[in-house]
């Protein structure tokens, strides 16, 4: 049975293939545009079906998306509560017709009535060898055939794994709060430092699958295993995995209470679990055989949670876990932190930047744990704190365990030590990084304190005369254009990573250009070592914008020959009729970061909402040049801000450390020690 759904203004949008702004346009000039049914002034919805019938008349021979009218054909299908499990459904079905192909094609001459009868049985046993049989009901109504058979024509023209990720993508935006996504920064981070080559892995809080699909990508071969207390985060994921391998076996269900893989050893573990949760099973887990180390406190789950990891670990297996940083500290949890230390479980600390997990106030910290093998306990534990480096944190924290693991002493000051284990080893056990980290008293100098100043009064110099300067308005307002015209006027082309066609391969040795390196405004450096992609080859003049940012970005490449990397969009502007500066400043500027989608902190960036003004070349390229000066006077302000924070840690060491003494009263001149 259908309902009428409502859609908002950027639905309608996609419904017709256009911006938001032709939206808006419409709803002036047309008095037969529906009226809102719900919603607020600024941002109201729509009946679905008032809309539908509306663009139907008015769509002026324009091919409306057929992808966009399917997915509010599956709201107006299902319920919001059911709709997670009817993508699942449908995820199920494409994992068989990607699997059985030809045997669909013959199913599906068939009419309704026996498509509903024949299908559950022969999609459950597809699934049974991937997803597992429960992945698909015992029934289909016959209403729901034609809904099935529109999915199977979507997935002829996309692929059946690039449809079941739209539909899961817009089920997602619709519910952001259902299922958490760890961020994909730290993701790479956690892979990073399990490092290449692991034959197996488990999350057992996988929720949206995220960690298990980038570590699908490091090692495709490898067995992935995966487990999430909401079955229908399962359901989802499972299926997902199974549109892209056959190796990977994702079940609902608590890990602690209900462990979905007993007596089963992994190479890696990586693991996001939730946070204080009093409720973990304390009371039915008294006895549990996992408690190697102790018996986790009431108050302290995550304890519980490491001991479940390192009873799935095989001998010399690797765990990385993202922990609150009060797990170090809490008094109620020193016995075990200590056993973890004197039996070598516990290996390693890293403590993040502050923001780099979204609405998180505090700056978490990854604990990276190994199955302890015969032999005794090693001798140190690496401590790192990336706080101070939120730019390169990752990069910091990868070279120094594997810096650990080759067996060399770190001591860099206030980011990175080795510590004897019989440091770490009174009656606290306060495994906090940053108590053990030396200070940079040892390389301190009055010359390298007035070195530091001086570069900074230059740079200073240098931004005076970058100051922008406002002219005066603009005789004329702007009349903007979607961004999707420009690309069918040929104005510039519009590219993104995709998977590969069959037999097509990277080029050899080309780095790949990151959303890191994009962000930081450095050359690429990221490898082409994983497949599946389809490559584009960055030329001179690209406008490269990460998809995902805190403050939207758009970068103009100076060189090009580089691979764009994944989730970053390329605009190939003609520079003939439209100047990539004056591009890239539209892009990233207020005027379209409303039309991006909001996450908490950051913003889900797709350009194609963007909407830029068409003005002449000259005028263009005098907004261009503005642009570019704008750009400068940023990246000389983050350096001034980098090397003024650097200058006070100088002073401040200095003068505690006796290098330097304060100034003469009269603020003339500095007494240096």
């Amino acid at each position: 049975m259908r309902r009428d759904v409502q859609v908002t203004a950027a639905d309608i949008a996609r419904l017709a293939g256009v911006g938001r702004a032709a939206v808006s346009n419409w709803r002036r000039r047309h008095d037969d545009f529906p009226e809102p049914v719900g919603g607020t002034s600024t941002s109201p919805v729509f009946s679905l079906a008032e809309i539908r019938e509306w663009l139907r008349g008015h769509a002026e021979d324009r091919e409306l998306p057929a992808h966009e009218w399917l997915w509010q054909d599956l709201r107006a299908t299902a319920d919001d509560d059911d709709l997670a499990d009817l993508i699942a459904d449908l995820g199920a079905f494409l994992v068989y017709v990607q699997h059985e192909a030809e045997d669909w094609d013959g199913l599906s001459a068939a009419d309704d009535g026996t498509v509903a009868r024949e299908l559950p049985a022969r999609v459950r046993a597809t699934c049974a060898k991937t997803a597992g049989a429960e992945a698909f009901p015992e029934t289909v109504p016959v209403t729901r055939v034609p809904l099935v058979r529109a999915i199977a024509r979507l997935a002829a023209e996309r692929g059946a794994r690039d449809t079941f990720e739209f539909l899961r993508e817009r089920y997602f935006e619709v519910h952001t709060r259902r299922v958490y996504s760890t961020p994909v920064e730290i993701v790479s981070l956690s892979l990073d430092l399990v490092g290449d080559g692991f034959d197996s892995l488990l999350d057992p809080a996988c929720g949206s699958g995220r960690i298990l699909g980038r570590a699908l990508e490091r090692s495709p071969g490898a067995r992935l295993l995966g487990q999430d207390v909401d079955p229908v985060a399962a359901r989802l994921t499972s299926v997902r995995l199974a549109l892209r391998c056959d190796n990977a076996r994702v079940r609902a269900g608590d890990s602690l209470r209900a462990d979905a893989f007993p007596g089963e050893f992994v190479d890696a573990v990586v693991c996001n679990p939730p946070f204080n949760d009093r409720n973990w099973g304390y009371e039915e887990l008294t006895a549990d055989p996992r408690w190697e180390y102790g018996l986790p406190p009431r108050v302290e789950p995550e304890l519980a949670w490491v001991q479940h990891v390192l009873a799935h670990l095989a001998p010399g297996g690797v765990a990385v876990l993202l922990m609150p940083p009060a797990v170090a500290s809490r008094r109620s949890g020193r016995r075990i932190r200590s056993q973890l230390l004197r039996r070598g479980a516990l290996r390693a600390i890293i403590t993040l930047p502050q923001g780099t997990v979204p609405n998180v106030a505090v700056g978490l910290t990854l604990w990276i744990l190994c199955q302890p093998s015969e032999g005794g306990a090693p001798s140190r534990v690496l401590m790192v704190d990336t706080s101070g480096r939120p730019d390169d944190y990752a990069r910091v924290a990868v070279e120094a365990w594997r810096e650990f693991g080759a067996g060399r002493e770190l001591d860099e000051p206030g980011v990175s030590r080795s510590v004897p284990l019989v440091d770490l080893l009174d009656e606290d056990v306060d495994l906090t990084p940053a108590r053990y980290l030396s200070t940079a008293a040892d390389d301190l100098s009055p010359e390298r304190i007035a070195g530091a100043r001086s570069r900074l009064a230059g740079l200073l110099g240098t931004i005076a005369g970058l100051m922008p300067v406002a002219g005066r308005p603009p005789s004329e307002e702007f009349a903007p254009v979607p961004l999707p015209e420009l690309v069918r006027r040929g104005m510039l082309v519009l590219e993104q990573q995709t998977p590969a066609r069959p037999g097509e391969e990277p080029p050899r040795e080309a780095p790949v250009l990151t959303v890191e390196d994009v962000l930081e405004g450095r050359s690429a450096t990221g490898s082409s070592e994983h497949a599946g992609a389809r490559w584009i080859v960055t030329r001179p003049g690209d406008v490269v914008v990460p998809q995902v940012v805190t403050i939207p970005v758009a970068r103009v490449l100076a060189k090009g020959d580089a691979l764009l990397g994944p989730y970053l969009s390329l605009l190939r502007p003609d520079p003939e009729v439209l100047d990539p500066d004056f591009l890239a400043g539209f892009l990233c500027a207020s005027i379209n970061v409303r039309h991006y989608s909001a996450m908490s902190s950051r913003y889900r960036v797709d350009v194609r909402r963007a909407e830029v003004p068409l003005l002449p070349m000259e005028e263009q390229r005098r907004y261009g040049e503005a642009f570019r000066r704008l750009a400068e006077f940023r990246t000389a302000l983050r350096e001034a801000a980098a090397l003024g924070e650097d200058l006070v840690r100088l002073m401040a060491d200095g003068l505690t450390h006796g290098v330097i003494a304060p100034a003469d009263d009269d603020g003339h001149g500095a007494q240096w020690g």
